[in-house]
């Protein structure tokens, strides 16, 4: 196997200038030609073992300086040209490294900088939360790449689009109007659809075939392939998707113009989520959803069941019913995975961020990645008193295989706990009559909104101070949080 060759030039350069030498002096107790030496400060020689070892017992020097000194500074700078305010900054990965390597000490202020300014930026964000659940809204902002944009643009709104549940049931009508053609009916039901208006075939290919992409359509061959990794209901999801964006092409259009979103890109990311929204919708017809939810009382196993979905699926169908004069109990959810991070919220009246926030370490959400699949609920309260019922479980991804992980995130739904009578978890939810759930009975579980915003004292979960109140650093007293605060 051939040796990595090493070139170490301006590292060379910072150990000649140290010690205040010429390339000269230097070259001459190295044994070698200053012109070689010149072409090795320049990462135009590679250092061999022979110079390497000179340079050790010359400049009793640990080789390991040498190897990969610049591997932390070059990762933390492509995190730093990462962020969207310098995506027209971004400089190739040579140019990193040159950066790394010739100029360490700068390299590590614009580190040290950035990281100043994610800190600030995001006690900026923490403050306009606290600042919006006060009544007084703000004007501050970060920059955002497109997904930021969209995502913040559907959380903020109630996740229901009339025009669409109103053009996905005509088109369910017209699809089987002497059937419900639920689950596997459905799916071929679309996929002759497919055939007969467009003369587009539908294909499961395996892994091998598509190892990077759950869908692909080919517009030559016609036909729309999907990865074998998918699950059926998915495998369903992926086929409405493109029958609605087809079917219903201006009326989805129409909703992302509505959106006011500022970029392509954005408007791009937008259609995808208001064709799943659509698939959602012709999936599981709003009336029909809405009767059964009903009858059910918001059972969400009964629910996939009965419409051929995933558990998944069906939570997302909740945070939908908010049709006027037909609306369901309000619903929202949040997904994240084992890490915390956030990927979808979403709520019938809009996600409810300045009441519920969503990020606390205590939620049932976490707690699900420990007993994955099992169904986990629980009744919390917030610092103000205002009380929820949540429903956490686990969601397995696409099918990985033997040498992957697998990807596994969790859902949360939520509802307030005035609704607590109206869904089958009101009364499995602790302090709700009954144990059960993660609480064991004992009572609402106090939640606040984030660590940052909550000033629950004594919290064994604390991960961060908050804002509002100065740290209590008390020689003589610790408490049993992490950050102690006055």
């Amino acid at each position: 196997m051939a040796e990595q060759k090493i070139f170490a030039g301006p590292r060379i350069r910072r150990i000649r200038n140290a010690k205040g030498l010429t390339q000269t002096a230097m070259a001459e107790e190295l044994g070698i030609s200053p012109s070689y030496l010149n072409l090795i400060e320049r990462n135009q020689r590679p250092l061999t073992v022979q110079l390497l070892l000179k340079l050790a017992t010359v400049y009793k020097l640990d080789l390991e300086e040498l190897r990969g000194e610049a591997g932390g500074s070059v990762a933390a700078l492509k995190e730093a040209f990462a962020d969207p305010l310098l995506e027209d900054e971004l400089p190739s990965p040579q140019e990193i490294v040159e950066v790394a390597e010739a100029t360490p000490n700068a390299a590590a202020a614009i580190v040290k900088l950035y990281r100043a300014y994610r800190e600030s930026l995001d006690r900026l964000t923490d403050l306009s939360d606290l600042l919006a659940r006060e009544g007084r809204a703000t004007a501050l902002s970060a920059a955002r790449v497109p997904f930021d944009e969209v995502r913040e643009s559907f959380e903020t709104r109630p996740n229901h689009f009339p025009a669409i549940e109103e053009a996905a049931e005509h088109l369910r009508e017209k699809l089987a109007p002497q059937t419900q053609a639920f689950g596997a009916d459905l799916a071929a039901t679309l996929k002759a659809w497919l055939k007969r208006e467009r003369d587009i075939s539908v294909r499961l290919l395996p892994v091998e075939t598509m190892p990077l992409w759950r869908r692909r359509f080919d517009r030559h061959s016609m036909r729309l392939f999907l990865s074998e990794r998918l699950s059926p209901f998915d495998q369903l999801r992926e086929i409405a998707m493109e029958v609605c964006l087809i079917a219903m092409n201006e009326i989805i259009a129409a909703e992302i113009e509505a959106l006011k979103l500022s970029t392509d890109e954005a408007r791009r990311l937008a259609r995808f989520e208001l064709a799943r929204y659509a698939a959602h919708a012709l999936m599981m017809p709003y009336d029909a959803f809405h009767a059964a939810a009903l009858r059910a009382r918001y059972d969400i196993d009964v629910l996939r069941s009965r419409f051929g979905v995933s558990f998944e699926q069906a939570a997302n169908r909740l945070t939908m019913l908010a049709r006027p004069g037909k609306p369901g109990v309000p619903f929202f959810l949040l997904e994240v995975d084992q890490a915390g991070n956030r990927f979808r919220r979403a709520g019938a009246q809009g996600f409810p961020q300045s009441r519920f926030g969503g990020a606390c370490p205590k939620l049932a959400i976490h707690a699900a990645f420990t007993q994955p699949g099992q169904l986990l609920v629980e009744r919390v309260e917030m610092p103000d008193g205002a009380e929820f019922v949540t429903i956490a479980r686990t969601l397995e991804g696409p099918q990985a295989a033997f040498s992957e992980r697998v990807r596994r995130t969790a859902i949360l739904i939520g509802c307030d706990a005035g609704f607590a009578g109206e869904i089958v978890y009101g009364k499995a939810a602790p302090g709700a009559g009954q144990g059960g759930g993660v609480g064991g009975g004992l009572g609402p579980t106090e939640i606040g909104p984030a660590c940052r915003l909550c000033e629950r004292q004594g919290c064994l979960a604390r991960a961060e101070p908050p804002l509002t109140r100065p740290l209590g650093l008390d020689e003589m007293v610790t408490g049993l949080s992490a950050f102690d605060f006055r």
